[in-house]
């Protein structure tokens, strides 16, 4: 059973973030994911857990944490919408694997007049736990957030705020309808903001498992950055395959159409396409050596039986024809020589389609191999095992949600 070590971890995410070479554009590109990933791998250094609050306007965020603080830290007013940017701060906590708590304290997601809406919820996403506040059953728009959490793979824990305003019948009810609407198989906890109850909750699950969530937000940060500028490299890296492709393709069809010599025209392909997978190699950082290009041709050309046809077979067949036409031309005034160029043409057009499959597959090839010479985030948060894996779900959510959507198929050439 593996056990995560914060400061283990903490060195590993560091000198995993030190080994990413980034462009300047990359750093410009990607500037607030940089900051906010620095940010979290700090407060993985200094054992400081983030927790957010979040919810829509008046269930009374701020008067939640201020009960951690028994005095009033966070603003409140009876009007709502008294909070309209993100505020923290620090709650110190005593004999506990941690050195303290941040907590943030948010603008109602259905609150318009709030300054900028993407950094207050990318500071809520970035959280450690997140409290979501409500003051009474789910609606529409309070689900749809709690769902486009649990999708990204967050810790929540709904807080039922308010209870003052509800009989014994009416909070048993809407305790009921929010276990019934909420994800069956997640087992969210559904806390009751009654005397110290959130409190005494919040102090047990950071004492248990406060370390574990500050280095798994860690990880997920580190990875959500990771597979941003992946994403960000290939898309650059497509259009510089396709027009090495494009190149080459055309080269083919050139010397296909134009020589006569069946040995030199199956030679001067094979050489050709050897080249195309070692340029494709060097675009996606995996410099291959003639062996291993010539290896990957092999089983491309052997595992896709058109490309192996087309590339041998056909264009054999046709230079035996345009052999023949030239051989008969003195013998028929020259019109045998009329079917030489569309066969040529022909040729060209078969060199061009077969090198486009051949350059999409290398590339295929060539990017599975180049994903095995580093490591991932992703590798480190997979192999983590939990003594309490209920408790743990939302990262399996993540990681299937991830290993759908970050195949990367769509950014090959």
């Amino acid at each position: 059973m593996k056990e995560l070590k914060i400061n283990k971890n903490y060195l590993i995410l560091k000198s995993w973030w030190e080994t990413i070479d980034l462009t300047n554009y990359e750093k410009s590109f990607f500037n607030r994911e940089i900051i906010s990933f620095n940010q979290q791998l700090f407060r993985l250094k200094e054992k400081k857990i983030r927790i957010g609050a979040y919810g829509k306007s008046g269930v009374g965020k701020s008067s939640v944490l201020n009960s951690f603080f028994k005095e009033d830290i966070f603003k409140t007013d009876i009007i709502n919408g008294t909070t309209r940017e993100i505020q923290a701060e620090e709650w110190n906590i005593k004999d506990q694997t941690l050195n303290s708590v941040e907590f943030l304290d948010s603008p109602g997601f259905d609150f318009c007049d709030i300054k900028f809406p993407d950094k207050v919820y990318s500071s809520i996403n970035h959280s450690d736990i997140i409290l979501f506040i409500v003051s009474g059953d789910l609606n529409r728009n309070e689900l749809s957030e709690i769902n486009s959490l649990i999708k990204d793979g967050k810790k929540i824990i709904i807080t039922l705020n308010k209870i003052d305003l509800l009989n014994k019948i009416e909070l048993k009810e809407i305790l009921e309808s929010i276990k019934f609407k909420l994800p069956k198989d997640l087992n969210i906890p559904i806390i009751i903001n009654y005397e110290n109850n959130l409190k005494n909750y919040i102090t047990k699950i950071i004492n248990q498992h406060g370390e574990i969530f500050l280095t798994l937000n860690s990880l997920q940060s580190a990875d959500k950055l990771f597979l941003q500028i992946k994403e960000q490299r290939l898309k650059k890296r497509q259009k510089l395959a396709q027009s090495t492709i494009g190149k080459f393709s055309t080269i083919k069809a050139s010397t296909v159409a134009l020589n006569p010599f069946i040995l030199f025209d199956i030679a001067g392909s094979y050489a050709l396409d050897t080249a195309l997978i070692s340029e494709l190699s060097k675009i996606y950082g995996l410099n291959l050596k003639g062996e291993s290009t010539r290896k990957i041709f092999k089983n491309i050309s052997i595992n896709n039986l058109f490309l192996g046809i087309t590339q041998v077979g056909v264009n054999t067949s046709f230079n035996l024809v345009r052999k023949l036409i030239l051989l008969t031309a003195p013998f028929t005034n020259g019109l045998s020589l009329l079917p030489y160029g569309p066969i040529a043409i022909i040729q060209a057009a078969i060199a061009i389609h077969s090198t486009k499959i051949l350059g999409k597959l290398a590339a295929k090839e060539i990017f599975k191999k180049s994903k095995a010479s580093f490591i991932e985030p992703y590798v480190i948060l997979k192999n983590v095992n939990f003594n309490e894996p209920e408790i743990f779900k939302h990262i399996n959510i993540y990681l299937t949600k991830r290993n759908l959507k970050n195949n990367f198929v769509n950014f090959l050439p």
